[in-house]
């Protein structure tokens, strides 16, 4: 059985993880940035790790010892037009989803190549290969984040370290509810707000996501990307074989 590490292990998708994983025997590691959130989660080990600080990921890395397996899941969204989106709110979201999934990565990188072995899972989203209109930020986010996946498992691989992306579309974790919004019924954008329950069509379940990355996980034969539900193997689908000279629309929008 292995060591895992989870970030944003308090709820939604990362406690799922926590319960299927430690379910199956496999030794968890799970962290989040208030400690006392994770009292009810049924991990071997929990941490305070907030991935956007430096000092905090290398307290947390020195504290877990081994980790065999990294998951990177901590994150968040928003939904606001990118015309008045505040960029002080775009940057945490880069920092959150995209620089905080590499400082953790680079914190357990050197003792996974040392040993040559590990592997790095990201959870990104069909986001990071499709964009939806006013979850932009969200969206460049992911992009971001997948182009440094991509990288990576070219570069780790020699090392006998694997990267993998999972890809879901809508999954019932609670995190759509929690995004902040930036406008109101006022705003110019509001009409196409509140059209955006059509793109969460045929949400999956925390445990439906939690089942395909647990499976992954312990196969030795997975491909790089791997989309979490049927509505995101569709979107996919129809995003590559959409024409590259427009952008892409994953569910009419009547506006």
């Amino acid at each position: 059985m292995a060591r895992v590490l989870i970030t944003g292990a308090s709820r939604g998708i990362g406690r799922g993880l926590v319960v299927e994983l430690s379910k199956r025997g496999h030794e968890v590691i799970a962290t989040a940035r208030d400690l006392s959130s994770l009292d009810d989660v049924p991990a071997a080990q929990n941490l305070q790790l907030d991935v956007t600080d430096q000092a905090s990921v290398e307290t947390a890395i020195a504290a877990a010892g081994r980790v065999d397996v990294l998951i990177s899941n901590a994150g968040a969204t928003v939904r606001a037009p990118l015309e008045t989106v505040p960029l002080d709110e775009v940057s945490r979201l880069f920092e959150l989803n995209t620089f905080g999934a590499l400082r953790v990565a680079q914190a357990v990188l050197p003792q996974m190549r040392g040993r040559g072995s590990g592997r790095i899972a990201f959870v990104s989203s069909v986001q990071g290969r499709l964009a939806i209109p006013l979850i932009g930020p969200y969206s460049a986010s992911k992009w971001a984040l997948e182009g440094i996946a991509e990288s990576l498992a070219i570069e780790v691989r020699h090392f006998g370290v694997e990267v993998q992306v999972f890809e879901p579309g809508a999954v019932s974790s609670g995190g759509a509810e929690r995004a902040k919004v930036f406008l109101d019924e006022d705003d110019p954008y509001f009409p196409m707000l509140e059209q955006l329950a059509g793109f969460r069509t045929a949400p999956v379940t925390v445990e439906e996501f939690a089942t395909v990355v647990a499976d992954a996980i312990e196969s030795s034969d997975v491909p790089f990307r791997i989309p979490v539900g049927e509505a995101a193997i569709a979107q996919l689908q129809a995003r590559k074989a959409a024409p590259e000279d427009q952008p892409f629309v994953a569910a009419p929008l009547n506006w």
